[in-house]
């Protein structure tokens, strides 16, 4: 829930759910979209002597690719509302020798964190929030001047236009999870609101990139995520109407994606991601 002015907003429902599945589910996504948030942030400028802070860190994955460019003797600030995902955080933290970075339960936007720091970053957090410019500028009030801003969001506007008769499986489940987080009340074309949002929040307008996993070999990890995102998004894909358990089958569903897609040799294309950075005025 944000408070903006005297009107009190609540957030949308977290469409992926809490459960000890879905931070394996987020672990699995950050090795298929790693190269993409590693060089999105070394191309926004976030490197050696810098404190960030990470906004929804989740299982830890995004505040570790900043902690790996900040070096050991400097600090990244992990912040995200769920406490027990966040113990998986530490657990790997530490198990990576990861003595740099620390991981708070609150809302980042309210929460009494002291110091001010170099870079602000998030990704897949601002959908969720009801008002994305409000609480990027909230954000970006704890930087110093000259401090990054690095928000990576997905977009489901182009997603549609990548079924295929050939692939009706995989074109059943891009409707059904674009269903489920526009029910949700998430933000579904927040990549390409990221321009707009920053511009809003009183940011110079943002460097822009657009970037989507894909792959087609039956080894391809893509299709355990696929089904391991069903898994997360099932409880209210059958609370919304949308289709039951024994529709998506999600025990079987990888096996069943992978077979289609082999047969039809069309590749599967992940949610397409949009990266935004700019820096505060000096």
């Amino acid at each position: 829930m944000a408070v903006s002015g005297n009107a009190v907003q609540t957030d949308a429902t977290y469409t992926m759910g809490r459960t000890k599945e879905e931070a394996e589910r987020l672990i699995l996504q950050s090795q298929l979209y790693e190269r993409v948030t590693r060089r999105f942030f070394e191309e926004a400028g976030i490197g050696r002597g810098m404190r960030v802070l990470d906004v929804g860190s989740g299982s830890g994955d995004v505040a570790f690719a900043s902690a790996e460019l900040v070096g050991s003797d400097w600090e990244v600030v992990g912040v995200d509302m769920n406490g027990e995902i966040l113990e998986t955080a530490r657990a790997r933290a530490k198990e990576a020798g990861f003595a740099n970075v620390t991981f708070i339960e609150g809302d980042a936007r309210t929460l009494d964190l002291a110091g001010q720091f170099d870079a602000v970053t998030g990704r897949l957090v601002l959908m969720y929030m009801s008002d994305p410019a409000d609480a990027l500028r909230e954000l970006a009030a704890r930087l110093r001047r000259g401090g990054i801003v690095a928000f990576q969001e997905l977009d489901f506007t182009p997603y549609r236009s990548l079924t295929h008769p050939d692939t009706p499986l995989m074109d059943k489940i891009i409707d059904w999870v674009i269903e489920v987080f526009r029910c949700s009340g998430a933000h579904t074309e927040m990549g390409r609101d990221l321009y707009r949002t920053f511009v809003d929040a009183g940011l110079p307008e943002p460097v822009l990139g657009w970037t989507a996993p894909m792959g087609g070999p039956a080894s391809w990890s893509g299709y355990e995520y696929v089904a391991s995102s069903l898994r997360s998004l099932l409880p209210l894909i059958e609370e919304y109407g949308i289709a039951t358990s024994e529709e998506v089958d999600v025990e079987t569903l990888a096996a069943r994606v992978r077979q289609e897609v082999v047969a039809a040799k069309r590749p599967v294309i992940l949610p397409p991601h949009v990266t935004a950075w700019a820096r505060v005025p000096t």
